[in-house]
């Protein structure tokens, strides 16, 4: 059609309307303008109930206010009754996500009680627990006195606080109060003593003053209770013993602690025995928080039979979504790429053959990677196969969307370039034993040799760099990652990996993680500390600190990243903060091998494996959270 014809056509077609527009005015009495309908208030009711002995719950100033990335937003304000009960009408204008409500006394200005109310809550409790559980949960959201942040960030936070502490009733959430957790862990008695010192700090003035000035750490003056419990989760092992002389305090407070624990982290355990969650092993995290575990599905660790490498989707509360079938052992190798597909490693199992035992169901194949578009599966049955894989491990997609398969059975990697099986390459040459993890920091990839305690870099035409395989500084490595500047980290197990067939050697060294300049021209001497026993699994944080999971010892350890004006303390580059003798210890991880910090702040790690009572290895069945101990880590949305 020319430009003329398309001009008359749409010239009629305007004047068509006109002439209807024209008819309906002319038929239609005229209406009288009506005012828009004002926004319906949002009640909240509940109580101000501190569990403290002899506080007086009247005349407490109650405030909401909105937790929006732009800052907090006085939403409306009341005063509770002799009872300590109030009613809140909040003005929901532009309000999204959760209302965070805090409880002020006369003599005080800070705000000493709070909780935060979910989308659709309309019942708050205000006591000691809620406080507590609102100061983990949204750890790293609180400035001085209030929580603010991304909105999904947030509501996903509060879904995990709930898990402590019931904001509507105060009680002990269902989750920490029931097994796995309750009186399995020390958890339930660490928070107790957690909320013994804001007990103490109501009734006497002094243990308030001592408890603020150990929480706020480098910071000024807190000015809220739950901003304070805030820091004591970004830095649990700082000012231990000052603060358990704080909960010794409390008139009436239950049974907490007997002593001082080495760092006062809230680890959560969620058991997956019932959705066939088993030996859980690398850790994912999608756009919306939403945290994804490969699974080797094994009856036993050593044999691994009847391994089937499922993916299982875990809600940012713990609770576990659904899952999808692999096709084989999972390897070290889990990650989405730009459209949201999930790609997994299959490794295998050594010593078991493809078909071999599985109570007469053939053993799933090896040697292959998985591709899940949400709970389905885009791969074949077997798995995609092309490239020449052997006993995959680490996977890692680049800036340009290429996959790249670290093949720890031979020495070579594979590449998928934009993703596809069908150009695969392998690539030899690169002077590595073992590959086993590989990572993408923005300018090159680096994979750490297993083996030959080396790591190679490469450019994204699997191009080895001038210098590499770098040699110094490592020993027997398996994670790696890197943080959003493009610095490495590299966790050194000390140990071989059992996984990588005949390319493994004997031998040992000392466990420690080392860094890597983003241009690899500058290599650490390894940093020891912080707990670590057998470092596997890494990740970096959102202010570039960086998180190791053990795969012996049942604790994580934490070291401060290359930006120091982000560590607690005044550390340095390499230097652990976590304690030195424990890590964060916790007697719920069993043969952790995966780590990763979700939306919300919470550190994942995977209970792999648990050590049976005849000295005996069996799968695990759990997932543990450290709830609010991280800075979150942005993850770009799906395209």
């Amino acid at each position: 059609m020319t430009d003329r014809k398309k001009t008359v056509v749409g010239g009629a077609v305007l004047t068509a309307l006109a002439l209807l527009l024209a008819a309906c005015t002319a038929t239609t009495p005229e209406a009288d303008p009506q005012p828009a309908p004002s926004p319906t208030p949002r009640i909240l009711t509940g109580s101000v109930a501190p569990l403290a002995a002899g506080i007086d719950p009247s005349e407490w100033t109650v405030t909401a206010w909105n937790t929006s990335p732009d800052g907090a937003r006085d939403l409306g304000n009341t005063v509770s009754d002799g009872t300590g009960a109030f009613t809140l009408s909040v003005n929901q204008t532009d309000v999204k996500g959760v209302v965070w409500v805090d409880a002020r006394r006369k003599q005080d200005s800070r705000a000493l009680l709070g909780a935060i109310a979910e989308p659709g809550a309309t019942t708050l409790t205000l006591n000691e627990r809620t406080t507590v559980a609102a100061g983990y949960g949204l750890a790293q959201f609180f400035g001085e006195a209030v929580p603010t942040g991304p909105v999904n960030w947030l509501e996903n936070a509060a879904t995990m606080a709930a898990n402590l502490a019931d904001p509507a009733t105060g009680v002990v959430g269902d989750v920490l109060a029931s097994a796995p957790n309750g009186d399995q862990t020390s958890t339930l008695a660490t928070f107790t003593s957690l909320t013994a010192m804001l007990t103490a700090c109501l009734q006497n003035a002094t243990s308030c003053e001592t408890m603020f000035g150990a929480a706020a750490h480098d910071r000024d003056r807190l000015a809220s209770a739950a901003a304070a419990f805030a820091g004591i989760a970004r830095d649990p092992s700082a000012a231990v013993h000052r603060l358990f002389q704080v909960s010794l305090r409390a008139r009436a407070a239950a049974p907490g602690l007997p002593v001082a624990p080495a760092a006062w982290t809230l680890p959560l355990r969620f058991d997956g025995t019932a959705a066939g969650l088993t030996a859980p092993g690398e850790i994912t995290i999608g756009p919306d928080g939403h945290v994804w575990v490969a699974s080797a599905s094994a009856s036993d660790v050593a044999s691994a039979t009847c391994a089937d490498g499922r993916v299982f989707e875990i809600g940012p509360d713990g609770s576990i979504l659904g899952s999808v079938a692999g096709s084989g052992a999972s390897g070290f190798g889990l990650e989405f790429d730009r459209t949201g597909g999930l790609w997994l490693s299959n490794a295998g199992t050594p010593g078991v053959a493809a078909g071999a035992g599985c109570g007469g169901t053939a053993q799933p194949s090896a040697d292959s990677v998985s591709l899940f578009d949400g709970r389905s599966a885009l791969s074949p049955a077997t798995g995609y196969t092309q490239g020449a894989l052997n006993a995959p491990q680490g996977l890692t997609i680049d800036g340009d969307q290429n996959v790249w398969i670290a093949n720890c059975g031979d020495g070579t990697l594979t590449v998928y370039p934009k993703g596809d099986p069908k150009k695969a390459k392998n690539v030899t040459g690169l002077g590595v034993q073992s590959p086993f993890g590989i990572v993408d920091n923005g300018r090159s990839l680096f994979v750490t040799a297993n083996a030959g305690s080396t790591v190679a870099v490469f450019g994204r035409d699997g191009t080895p760099l001038a210098g590499s395989p770098l040699l110094d500084g490592f020993a027997h490595p398996t994670g790696i990652a890197a943080d959003k500047d493009g610095n490495v980290w590299v966790a050194n197990a000390g140990v071989p990996a059992p996984a990588c067939g005949d390319g493994t050697t004997t031998g040992s060294g000392t466990p420690s993680v080392t860094h890597i300049s983003p241009d690899a021209q500058t290599v650490s001497k390894p940093f020891t500390g912080g707990g670590v026993t057998q470092p596997w699994g890494i990740a970096t944080d959102g202010d570039g600190n960086v998180w190791v999971a053990n795969r012996t010892g049942e604790r994580v350890s934490e070291f401060c990243g290359v930006d120091t004006t982000r560590c607690p303390r005044s550390l340095t580059t390499g230097e652990p903060i976590s304690p030195d003798a424990t890590g964060y210890d916790f007697v719920g991880l069993g043969g952790s091998t995966g780590i990763a910090i979700d939306l919300s702040g919470n550190v994942w790690v995977s209970s792999t494996r648990v050590l049976n009572a005849d000295g005996t290895e069996s799968a695990g069945h759990q997932m543990v959270a450290f709830v609010g101990a991280a800075a979150p880590r942005f993850v770009a949305p799906f395209e």
